[in-house]
């Protein structure tokens, strides 16, 4: 009774698994439009205001914390995108399942490129919106409101692409769970 619980185990019904490829395939899709969402959101922010006579231009450009945040999330995009083949190239039948464990690093090498990121522009951002009065900084988010309401919603789906690269994360473990331990 206990081996074929163990063969039941090691090998899945093929509706769980494919249940499991189209969750993995519809969720790096979902994180892929967030993070291209966000990517694109941030790298077109740009404003000009006329003040006192004088033109001020706010660009996403001008500050590293940006660039970075559009790097980030780039990145995670392209590899969100180059991930998809190998899924289906994992789930099918006779793959190694210890490759698993690249993708899980991926995954988790993403989701920390990510938050970074996006934990880096916003605190510039907050910066922006309500500045630092012991630095003697003021918020800019009163001039440059289309700037600022532009780069929240950057934020804001890059936030949305943590999530789903946490899941994918947490989805990519459990799938390593399943592999059985060979002994030496």
């Amino acid at each position: 009774m206990e081996t074929q619980q163990a063969k039941i185990d090691q090998n899945p019904p093929q509706k769980n698994q494919r249940s499991s490829v189209l969750t993995q395939v519809g969720l790096r899709i979902v994180a892929f439009l967030a993070t291209l969402a966000a990517t694109i959101l941030m790298a077109t922010n740009k404003q000009t205001i006329h003040l006192f006579g004088f033109r001020l231009d706010a660009k996403f450009s001008y500050d590293p914390t940006f660039k970075f945040f559009v790097g980030g999330n780039a990145i995670a995009c392209f590899y969100t995108l180059l991930s998809l083949p190998f899924v289906f190239t994992l789930n099918s039948q006779g793959s190694n399942p210890g490759s698993y464990f690249f993708v899980f690093l991926l995954d988790l090498i993403m989701l920390g490129l990510v938050i970074a990121s996006a934990a880096a522009a916003t605190s510039v951002s907050y910066v922006g919106k309500y500045g630092n009065s012991h630095i003697g900084w003021t918020a800019i988010c009163d001039k440059f409101g289309k700037f600022c309401n532009k780069g929240e919603g950057a934020l804001v789906c890059s936030y949305a692409g943590f999530i789903l690269f946490f899941i994918l994360t947490v989805l990519s473990a459990k799938k390593l769970r399943q592999i059985p331990v060979s002994s030496y």
